[in-house]
């Protein structure tokens, strides 16, 4: 009798069904299409859960579900399993993120030649009849020796990058993660900013997740940085383009048309804006991933890595927890909280295009299995700049040393003001920037960013301001934020005198609007200001 029971509940691959129904002490149920209530039925008596997209995993499937060990994802995107539920009832959430790369990269490519030569309107008229109008209408764009900026240089853009030089494509390539070693490797030229790598560029390719910081990162202004009659490509997210603003620049002749697989409303409405063009564009309803080869690859890979979970213990591509027994877990688990904090805080305000980053351990903690804690922390780092469910705790060194970033581990035994201390710092060349913080009591805190002493939170929305050392600054902040209807929930200042500057740390209830974020800026004596949710 099987030990194991596995409900595959989307379809995937026959050979992946086939990986695990091969296992003696697996049993394997395919029952697609299940109304929610049928599937809450049912899921108790499984172990472990296959889904696709369609099967939503909520906190009540979670709690319905007693045995389940593990949920895994054929494919990438994990929006429709309810992670902090899985985390809560232990439960693994492992997804398949390198199943559809060549899938995606070439259907990009593909979008790209498509709108280059009015492939889509061309084939059209010929249908209707047009054919000696269509050949004087739809003259083409050659692509030799054109600029092409790839926004996101992860798995999905460095296999575009790859192909486009082939076609003797200049590449310039923008990620805040990418070392100058690694770009030399891959070819390509490092630029510093998005409005760098866009700058006289003829065509645009996007590769980057969905984020605050990148939705609607390709707008008027940096439209107007490309050279006349560019392109634009997006296979990632919609929200990554103001279309308004896309439709407005190809309206006025400075972009040439676009080819676009995904949109900021899927599906998309009838009269979207972009539909009424007339060349150079090319449309397609989000199948970046859909190939024979892709979902044979996710369906194989998400079946293996259960099979070997539930035999083995095994766990591969995990997104919400690693394997660790209970005592080291609750040694180090405030420190697992801190360091993400620490490696989000370094994302927004640590330097772009890293070589290292080094955690140092003071004190005790020193002397602790402290391994999990690093990858945490360079995990929160990483992520921000990869598509969700690209980088987890188990693939994030294999990650970092594919963008050539260096994780460095070292024990410190200089005393500090505190017993234990964890600090972790951001390196490019000789710019670095550290951010430390500890345990006080049960709480984690961080205690010192950029060598100035401040005590705040690790969790919440934070504004963080560089300014001048001089009476007021404070209290301009204070009525900036009051007259916008903003609450002070913390304040934290710190204080350089012999460079007469100052950081001030304030934690407000909720994220700043852009308007608010560029009016505190406008204040005399800020430096700088980033917000910060961590």
């Amino acid at each position: 009798m099987a030990s194991y029971r596995v409900l595959v509940s989307d379809p995937i691959s026959d050979k992946g069904v086939e990986a695990l129904a091969s296992h003696p002490e697996i049993e394997v149920d395919v029952n697609t299409g299940l109304a929610p209530e049928d599937f809450l039925k049912i899921i108790p008596d499984y172990d472990a859960l296959v889904v696709r997209s369609q099967t939503k995993v909520t906190a009540e499937v979670f709690a319905a579900a007693k045995k389940l060990r593990a949920v895994g994802r054929a494919g990438v995107g994990v929006d429709n399993i309810d992670r902090q539920a899985a985390t809560d009832h232990g439960v693994i959430v492992m997804n398949t993120p390198t199943g559809n790369t060549i899938s995606t990269a070439e259907h990009a490519f593909t979008l790209m030649l498509s709108a280059a030569r009015n492939i889509g309107p061309a084939h059209t008229a010929v249908l209707a009849g047009d054919f000696k109008a269509a050949r004087k209408a739809f003259q083409g764009i050659e692509l030799n020796g054109k600029r092409l900026a790839v926004i996101g240089m992860g798995r999905i853009g460095s296999e575009f990058a790859k192909r486009a030089q082939a076609f003797n494509m200049q590449v310039v390539a923008y990620d805040p993660f990418l070392t100058q070693a690694r770009a030399d490797e891959l070819k390509v030229e490092l630029a510093e900013s998005p409005d760098i790598a866009l700058s006289g560029a003829d065509v645009v390719t996007l590769h980057v997740p969905m984020t605050e910081e990148t939705k609607h990162l390709l707008n008027s202004e940096r439209l107007a940085l490309m050279n006349p009659g560019a392109l634009v490509v997006n296979c990632a997210r919609g929200g990554l383009i103001d279309e308004a603003d896309l439709k407005a620049a190809i309206d006025s002749g400075h972009i040439a048309g676009c080819a676009l697989d995904v949109f900021e409303e899927e599906p998309p409405p009838s009269d979207h804006p972009l539909f009424a063009l007339a060349k150079h564009i090319a449309f397609t309803p989000h199948l970046g991933a859909s190939t024979n080869e892709a979902q044979e690859n996710v369906g194989i890979q998400v079946a293996e890595q259960i099979r070997d979970f539930l035999a083995t213990g095994e766990i591969r591509n995990a997104i919400n927890m690693p394997s660790l027994d209970a005592s080291a877990l609750a040694e180090v688990a405030p420190y697992l909280e801190l360091g993400a904090a620490l490696g989000r805080l370094l994302a927004k305000l640590g330097p772009e295009n890293p070589d290292s980053l080094r955690i140092s351990y003071h004190g005790p903690l020193a002397k602790k299995d402290t391994a999990l804690v690093a990858r945490t922390a360079l995990t929160a780092l990483l992520e921000t700049a990869r598509p969700d469910g690209q980088v987890n705790i188990v693939n994030v060194p294999t990650v970092a040393k594919d963008m050539g970033i260096d994780l460095v581990e070292s024990t410190i035994n200089a005393k500090t003001e505190y017993n234990e201390l964890l600090v972790a710092e951001l390196r490019r060349g000789d710019i670095r920037f550290r951010a430390a913080g500890t345990i006080i009591g049960r709480s984690p805190r961080i205690v010192e960013i950029d060598r100035l002493y401040v005590d705040t939170n690790i969790n919440g929305h934070f504004l963080i301001v560089r300014n001048d050392d001089r009476p007021g600054i404070v209290g301009a902040l204070g009525t900036l934020l009051g007259n916008a209807n903003q609450n002070i929930a913390n304040l934290s200042l710190a204080r350089n005198k012999s460079q007469g500057n100052a950081l001030t740390i304030i934690e407000v209830d909720a994220p700043l609007s852009g308007d608010i974020m560029e009016s505190v800026r406008g204040i005399p004596g800020v430096l700088s200001a980033t917000g910060v949710t961590l």
